[in-house]
């Protein structure tokens, strides 16, 4: 069993600063640092502070793992928080599950996978790609390209996405993948090829500061969101701030929550993350479910009366915690969240304006194996 520190409990947090997707992980561990001092002023574990320890990392998964060692051998974290990617997740699984050291990790991904010691707080396929599948193909057709980076999440969310749409009558007329990083032109030649198969829609899964690129390629070519959007769940806040409204205005997303979300905790989180980190910080649904995530680790390590694994871990089964995007659940069977899934198109001001927002929390189903689109159409305006 580990025990405190002299100074409290010892808490990874593992996201870059330099990585291709750094923007989003810097508001994960902003929204992280929130949430525990809130729950050290609501006086931590018991009266014991958490104290977060954060290395520094690199670009590659090798660096996540390698700081994942760090801090299970040398700092002997009772839990990790982190890892954005799923290749810098896959990397860190094996060092966490032989140490026995729970890892959450708070970003969307693209399912089919469990882990004694991963808890999955962002959403899985059932609860945003069968949301976006279902808008795009009743407002726009069901002829979509795909374009993407070429590693585990594109090709699997492309996979899935491929089924919805096969199974929903549709056509995918074209599937495109280039390295992380690709120059801009790379992009260029790709979507000048929906001129002459005349998708309804592209389907994105580049990720990070490429994504700024996609959009600004997209506008070049001058093509009209309002007949052939990208439809993206990786572009988030920090990717509007970083592009003029004219390349992101019409496109759209799913996800379980946005900055824009218009209720009293939703509203509060926002002040007080802005507050701390400033007064235009950008905040994701990625930040948000790292926030939330911090909470229900203390809630049970507040009812288990450690942060030790064969306390914690039972804990979290049914645990549930009253998030920015609405009451969120801990599935003990998968180790995914319910979450409250939505969707949003992006405004002239670069905000994302909700269209759709689901009036329950969404069970988890990280095995997805029923591709049925089975929202309610009529409630998607």
């Amino acid at each position: 069993m580990r025990t405190a520190h002299r100074d409290g409990h010892h808490v990874g947090l593992l996201f870059s600063k330099v990585s291709i997707t750094a923007a989003n992980e810097t508001t994960q561990e902003n929204a992280s640092r929130l949430a525990i001092d809130e729950i050290n002023a609501e006086g931590g574990i018991r009266g014991v502070p958490l104290v977060p320890v954060a290395p520094e990392v690199g670009v590659s998964p090798e660096a996540f793992r390698i700081a994942a060692e760090w801090l299970c051998d040398v700092q002997k974290v009772p839990v990790i928080f982190g890892t954005h990617m799923s290749s810098t997740r896959k990397a860190v699984l094996p060092v966490v599950e032989s140490r026995r050291t729970p890892l959450f990790y708070a970003t969307l991904y693209e399912g089919f996978e469990y882990s004694p010691y991963c808890f999955y707080t962002g959403s899985v396929p059932n609860q945003n790609s069968v949301l976006l599948a279902s808008h795009v193909i009743r407002h726009y057709g069901n002829r979509v390209m795909f374009i993407g980076h070429q590693y585990v999440y594109p090709r699997e969310s492309n996979r899935i996405m491929r089924e919805l749409y096969e199974h929903a009558g549709g056509t995918v007329v074209a599937e495109t993948y280039l390295p992380l990083d690709a120059p801009e032109e790379d992009f260029e030649r790709v979507l000048a090829h929906a001129r002459d198969l005349r998708p309804d829609a592209i389907y994105s899964t580049v990720v990070g500061h490429d994504i700024v690129k996609l959009y600004r390629a997209y506008r070049r070519l001058g093509y009209d969101p309002a007949t052939m959007p990208i439809a993206s769940l990786a572009t988030i806040e920090t990717d509007l701030a970083a592009m003029p409204s004219e390349a992101s205005e019409g496109h759209v997303t799913a996800a379980p929550w946005f900055d824009t979300l218009d209720t009293e905790r939703s509203r509060g989180f926002v002040a007080r993350y802005r507050a701390r980190f400033g007064a235009d910080a950008p905040i994701t649904a990625c930040a948000e479910a790292a926030y939330f995530q911090v909470h229900l680790v203390a809630d049970a390590a507040r009812r288990a009366g450690t942060l030790d694994a064969a306390e914690l871990v039972p804990a979290l089964d049914g645990a549930h915690y009253d998030a920015p995007q609405g009451r969120v659940t801990m599935d003990g069977d998968t180790h995914h969240t319910w979450l409250w899934p939505r969707i949003a198109r992006v405004n002239s001001r670069r905000r994302f304006d909700i269209l759709y927002s689901s009036p329950t929390a969404v069970r988890p189903v990280p095995y997805l194996v029923d591709h049925a689109l089975n929202f309610d159409a009529h409630s998607l305006r």
